[in-house]
């Protein structure tokens, strides 16, 4: 979820509460930075271990094909079977 569909949802009460327009843009706009800078971002996520690991864009080039070189040479071997799947 978004800063701004988060903060109308968690703030809802104290937006309700505010009857000019500006003081209310301005203060979602305080909250949704917030909200910004606490959970939507990526190292917030990797310290948690939501995700296993951040890539900055100037590495991403380097990693995919690090990947796919060590895919390249997977067999897949697959157990032999036991049991046949008849119709009954």
């Amino acid at each position: 979820m978004g800063p701004n569909g988060a903060i109308e949802i968690l703030y809802a009460k104290d937006i309700a509460g505010i009857g000019d327009e500006r003081e209310k843009s301005n203060y979602m706009a305080e909250k949704a930075g917030e909200y910004g800078d606490a959970f939507a971002n990526p190292y917030n996520a990797a310290r948690y271990g939501y995700i296993d690991d951040v890539i900055e864009p100037r590495n991403t080039r380097f990693r995919i094909i690090r990947a796919l070189q060590s895919l390249a040479t997977k067999k897949l071997v697959n157990p032999p079977k036991k049991h046949n799947n008849i119709p009954l």
